[in-house]
């Protein structure tokens, strides 16, 4: 994982510990077991089988990856989160901020696991008081993501954490609202990346973790 810069001041409220171990629920394939085309073996070989291609949504000519039906087994949900956790067991986090709406699903459950606090980066018109926010382009249009003034403290480690990495605009954005309060943004993490959308050299030179992976169109 990338080093936080020099000369940062360590002059901030403590968080709690990091976690020394993982909380591991979903096991390990069984011996034997090979992944998907295009799929390195490892956890992620059973939640990939259970993510659908739905053609032409939201609209024509994207295909989407509904993660839905991984979601709900159990074993495949736990295979993510524990692959996630491990990558992050020994370093210390402070925050893992996860991105409207699916990064909740993941971004909640893995500070559970590192003993970290929980930031929800939301979509204009959810939160209340003083708001950090940047807006930024999609393929479609144009969004924008807030952030409570307060929640970040300078100099906290980060881990950004959505459900698919694409292009990766969404997560810039995410990474410039993190930074514009003084944290730093040690690394992304992903349940599944759609290769060849050249969003993995977007968010460079931060570390990108990803525990599934599809070609475009795949």
């Amino acid at each position: 994982m990338n080093q936080p810069p020099p000369g940062r001041s360590s002059k901030k409220p403590p968080r709690p510990p990091a976690r020394s171990a993982p909380t591991p629920r979903g096991g390990r394939p069984p011996g034997g077991s090979t992944a998907p085309p295009g799929q390195p073996p490892g956890r992620g070989a059973r939640p990939r089988s259970l993510i659908r291609a739905v053609p032409d949504f939201p609209r024509p000519g994207v295909l989407f990856r509904d993660i839905t039906p991984m979601l709900a087994n159990p074993r495949a949900f736990h295979m993510i989160l524990d692959g996630m956790a491990e990558h992050f067991i020994g370093e210390h986090i402070d925050v893992v901020a996860g991105v409207e709406a699916r990064g909740f699903i993941f971004g909640g459950a893995l500070a559970a696991r590192l003993n970290a606090c929980f930031v929800p980066l939301r979509k204009p018109g959810k939160l209340p008081g003083e708001l950090d926010r940047v807006s930024y382009d999609l393929e479609y249009g144009s969004t924008a993501l807030e952030i409570q003034a307060d929640l970040i403290q300078a100099g906290d480690t980060v881990v950004i954490v959505d459900d698919v990495l694409a292009t990766g605009g969404t997560a810039a954005a995410a990474a410039e609202l993190i930074r514009r309060q003084g944290g730093y943004v040690a690394a992304f993490a992903f349940a599944v990346e759609i290769r060849g959308l050249e969003g993995r050299e977007r968010l460079a030179p931060t570390a990108v973790l990803s525990l599934i992976s599809f070609g475009e169109g795949e």
